[in-house]
């Protein structure tokens, strides 16, 4: 595992559409990818902190099983509750 970085400051802007921009070193210093997710709490009167969230282990597992080149290898089905079983 590399070094990793805790005290860091960069400066960043935000976009006309009010969006963060991260520079390029921070995103490819913590792998930050675009649609990656993140909350934003308020600490204080003007200090925040980004937190990043976490992604399930198994999303989207069925869209890379309906992606298969094998047709029919992967057919979702409608499934009952397994409460009855």
């Amino acid at each position: 595992m590399g070094l990793v970085l805790l005290d860091i400051q960069m400066k960043t802007t935000i976009s006309s559409k009010g969006q963060i921009v991260l520079p390029a070193e921070f995103l490819e210093m913590y792998r930050i990818e675009p649609g990656q997710q993140f909350d934003v709490k308020r600490l204080d009167r003007g200090d925040y902190r980004l937190i990043r969230r976490t992604v399930a282990r198994n999303e989207g597992a069925i869209d890379w099983l309906l992606a298969c080149p094998h047709k029919d290898f992967f057919v979702p089905i409608d499934s009952e509750s397994t409460d009855t079983l």
